[in-house]
């Protein structure tokens, strides 16, 4: 297998400090971040470079998340905070989700555990260096094509996929959800080392403190809920598929078990809280 490649193209690429998404070049503003689902930093807009990051002391952190799984993310970490995930597959690792950093320790580690065949990314604020990562391992990143007007350093090694479902590997298949955003995807692994599926979700399925339960906002930070209609939906594309854990976007956001059976319950609390003349 050959070595990731050293990390160089994109380190003076700027990276917005509060959502940790990497831009090809210099701009005075970041889009995702002036969208009502998420914010502009309080002192205003403010920039960062993986060179910057290495050099203020960041590091990358690997640590098991569950079986076949393990959390990648930064300490201190970027931006959002949430941590990507390495799916150790037989058909070859999947990277779900990204992050706002990358560098030659931390890729040689990935290396180490068997590279990455495929990246998958469930919205724009987990967007993150995803082409870093891509090209550190010659990597096709997956991003739904209903977003792709949020993609900040487009690049070919990005695909663009259509429609409610796409398949990644034979054991892996992408889900467009469309919470949170209308590309928002989730990422099914049927063939999980305790072999009963799991779900990878980001945000779009949000696992809550209380980790026998998810939510759906149209908004996290600005605590805007979702609309019915849309959770619907979202619930209808998942019916067909088999899941007992849920790894959600951050840190040991995980539920464990029922996770088809958390997500059916958590909507069903969701809509009794949902206006009673909802006309969707």
């Amino acid at each position: 297998m050959s070595s990731s490649k050293p990390v160089t193209s994109g380190t003076q690429l700027p990276i917005c400090r509060t959502c940790g998404v990497q831009y090809g070049k210099a701009r005075a503003d970041c889009p995702i971040c002036l969208d009502e689902r998420q914010y502009v930093n309080w002192e205003g807009q403010q920039w960062t470079t993986l060179a910057e990051l290495r050099a203020g002391g960041h590091r990358g952190r690997v640590d098991e998340e569950g079986p076949g799984v393990l959390g990648v993310g930064a300490v201190p970490s970027v931006a959002v905070g949430q941590r990507a995930l390495l799916i150790r597959s037989p058909s070859g690792n999947v990277l779900w989700d990204c992050v706002g950093y990358l560098d030659d320790d931390l890729a040689a580690e990935i290396e180490k555990l068997g590279g990455i065949s495929a990246i998958a990314v469930s919205h724009p604020h987990f967007y993150g260096v995803m082409t870093e990562w891509g090209r550190a391992f010659d990597a096709p990143v997956y991003v739904h094509a209903a977003d792709r007007e949020w993609v900040g350093r487009p690049d070919p090694l990005i695909e663009y996929w259509t429609g409610d479902t796409h398949q990644i590997a034979p054991d892996m298949t992408l889900i467009n959800a469309g919470t949170h955003f209308a590309g928002g995807t989730v990422l099914h692994w049927s063939s999980d080392p305790e072999g009963r599926g799991a779900l990878f979700s980001g945000d779009i399925f949000m696992v809550v403190m209380d980790r026998r339960w998810v939510s759906f906002m149209y908004s996290i930070p600005n605590f805007i809920p979702e609309r019915p209609r849309v959770i619907r939906r979202a619930l209808a594309l998942i019916e067909p598929f088999s899941f007992e854990r849920i790894y959600g976007a951050f840190w040991g956001r995980v539920v464990t078990a029922e996770g088809k059976a958390s997500v059916r319950r958590s909507a069903t609390r969701y809509m009794r809280f949902a206006l009673d003349d909802d006309p969707s």
